[in-house]
C-alpha cells in the first residue's frame, strides 16, 4: 500500500506487517488493548464504559505524549481485519456503548474495510486532529461521532512540540469536515452521544494564548448546538516535556483564567474537566487486554 492517508502523505509502502512511513506501523491494525473504558466524557463513556480499541503508532509523536509506550514504542499486536471486527463485537457484547477507535488515522483504510457492515452502535473516530480530508471523506456513513483533538492553533508551538507543520490549518479543516458529515450533535434521552463532534483541547502550561485562540476559533466556527467542547486539564509533564518547556501541571490560575474565558466566549455545551484530573493514574494499561 502507498500510504498518503495522513497529512504528512509519506507515499511510502506499507505492507500488511511490515511497519514504514513516519507512524512506523504495518497496513494491519495494530492493537494494544481493548476494554470498556469509563474516563472519557460523560456522554461517551456513560454508566457501561466506551468500547476503547487503542492503536499503536502516531502521525504526530508529541513530546508529551501521555500513551508513548503505544504511539511511539511500537507496543501492540498485528492482527487481522476479521479479527478487528471480532474485537468489537466482543465489546458490545459486554454492554458498551460505543466502539472507540483511538489513534486510527494510519489504519484508516483498514478500518474502513472492518465496518463495511455498520455495526449496532456508534463508532467514535478519537484522534489527533491532524487528518487529511480526503481520508475522513473515505470514512463518511461509517463513522457516527467524531472526537478530535484542536491541539494548538500557534503553529510554531506545534511544531516544537510535535514536530508538525501546519497543523493549525490542516486541523481546522479536518474538524470542519467531521461536522459537515455528522451534523450537529445528539443525545439520547439518558445523555449518550449518537452523533456529533466533540471537540477536545488539552491546556498546556504557560500557553494561555493559543488556547484562548482555539476557544474563540470554535465559538466563531460552529453556531451553538453544533458541537461539543471539551477543555482538559489532564497535562502530566511525561516524555520530552521538560525539554520542551512544558515541565509542570496546569495552575489554578491558569485553569481559572481559561474557564472564565470560555464560558465569557458563550461556549455552552461541553465539558470542563476538573484540575484534580491531572494524574498519571488515568494511563490504562498497553497490556495486550482483549487483543
Amino acid at each position: 500500500m502507498i500510504c498518503t492517508l495522513c497529512p504528512r502523505a509519506c507515499g511510502v509502502t506499507r505492507t500488511d506487517t511490515q511497519g514504514n512511513g513516519f507512524c512506523g506501523m504495518p497496513a494491519l491494525p495494530v492493537v494494544a488493548r481493548a476494554a470498556p473504558h469509563l474516563w472519557e466524557e460523560p456522554c461517551i463513556s456513560g454508566q457501561r464504559g466506551s468500547g476503547a480499541v487503542f492503536f499503536s503508532g502516531c502521525t504526530l509523536r508529541c513530546g508529551f505524549c501521555q500513551n508513548v509506550e503505544i504511539s511511539q514504542g511500537g507496543v501492540g499486536r498485528v492482527i487481522s481485519i476479521s479479527h478487528l471486527r471480532n474485537i468489537f463485537h466482543t465489546l458490545i457484547k459486554q454492554g458498551v456503548h460505543n466502539i472507540n477507535l483511538v489513534t486510527p488515522t494510519h489504519f484508516a483504510r483498514a478500518i474502513g474495510a472492518t465496518l463495511e457492515v455498520p455495526l449496532p452502535v456508534p463508532v467514535v473516530w478519537n484522534s489527533n486532529g491532524y487528518e487529511s480530508v480526503e481520508t475522513l471523506r473515505a470514512l463518511e456513513g461509517k463513522i457516527q461521532i467524531y472526537l478530535p483533538d484542536l491541539k494548538y492553533l500557534d503553529d510554531a508551538l506545534a511544531q516544537r512540540v510535535s514536530g508538525v507543520t501546519h497543523y493549525a490549518e490542516t486541523a481546522k479543516a479536518a474538524i470542519s469536515e467531521m461536522v459537515r458529515q455528522v451534523g450537529p450533535y445528539q443525545l439520547s434521552d439518558d445523555g449518550l452521544l449518537q452523533r456529533g463532534v466533540i471537540i477536545r483541547h488539552l491546556m498546556l502550561p504557560g500557553q494561555l494564548p493559543d488556547t484562548k485562540r482555539v476557544i474563540d476559533w470554535v465559538s466563531s466556527a460552529f453556531p451553538p448546538k453544533t458541537v461539543l467542547f471539551s477543555l482538559m486539564s489532564q497535562y502530566v509533564p511525561l516524555g520530552r516535556a521538560p525539554q520542551l518547556g512544558l515541565s509542570r501541571t496546569i495552575t489554578k490560575g491558569e485553569y481559572r483564567v481559561a474557564t472564565e474565558y470560555l464560558l465569557g466566549c458563550g461556549i455552552e455545551d461541553g465539558y470542563m474537566q476538573e484540575l484534580d484530573a491531572a494524574q498519571t493514574s488515568y494511563i490504562p494499561l498497553f497490556d495486550g487486554t482483549g487483543v
